[in-house]
C-alpha cells in the first residue's frame, strides 16, 4: 500500500447516541455504511445531516473514504 490508503483506520468505535454503547467494528474500506443497529438498544443509526455514513456521525474515526480525501487535501 502506499499514499493515504496507508494512513487509513480499518476499525472504529461507534457510540450509540441514545444508550452510550459502545462497539468497535471494522469499516468498509471502499463504501459507507448508512445504516447501523445499536446491539445495546437496538436503535438503527442513520447518519447526521452533512454526514456520509454512521462511522462519520457516531464513530471515532471518519471511513476511509473521508480519511483518503482528508489526506489528498
Amino acid at each position: 500500500m502506499s499514499g493515504p490508503d496507508r494512513l487509513s483506520v480499518s476499525r472504529a468505535e461507534i457510540t450509540c447516541p441514545y444508550c452510550g454503547h459502545r462497539q468497535t467494528e471494522d469499516m468498509p474500506s471502499d463504501a459507507c455504511l448508512f445504516f447501523y443497529s445499536c446491539a445495546g438498544c437496538g436503535t438503527v443509526l442513520r447518519p447526521k445531516p452533512g454526514d456520509c455514513c454512521v462511522f462519520c456521525s457516531y464513530g471515532s474515526a471518519p471511513c476511509p473514504p473521508v480519511q483518503r480525501a482528508r489526506a489528498a487535501r
